[in-house]
């Protein structure tokens, strides 16, 4: 039995409205879902799942205990398209060392969308 971890696969968004958090997934990471059910949309983003689901109880105070952050070649392009299209700023871009920078933003739902431009990590 291999035990090896192939790595993240899937990151979830829980929204109040999956209706309209689907059309606004949609418009900023430009790529409409492969499963769109009531209960669950998936999205592939660069070989990575963007999941979104219904709240059970909406709340837009979601707590920062883990972030997952979508890599980017132009993280402030990005950041400031994600701010046009409703995304509200929660930490600017910054450079974190080693030519890495860094950034979040919230989804008009509360959930934060980590950004991160990284010269160094290559998928394989």
């Amino acid at each position: 039995m291999k035990t090896t971890i192939l790595g993240l696969r899937t990151t979830i968004y829980q929204v109040e409205d999956i209706n309209s958090a689907k059309e606004w997934y949609a418009k900023v990471f430009e790529v409409q879902p492969y499963f769109d059910e009531p209960f669950y949309v998936g999205f592939d983003i660069g070989g990575y799942e963007l999941g979104l689901q219904p709240e059970e109880k909406p709340s837009k105070d979601k707590t920062e205990s883990v972030v997952a952050y979508w890599g980017v070649e132009d993280i402030h392009a990005v950041f400031n398209r994600f701010v046009t299209l409703g995304a509200l700023e929660y930490e600017q871009p910054q450079d974190v060392g080693g030519d890495i920078i860094v950034a979040k933003l919230k989804d008009p739902w509360g959930n934060i969308i980590g950004l991160i431009y990284n010269p160094h990590f290559k998928v394989s």
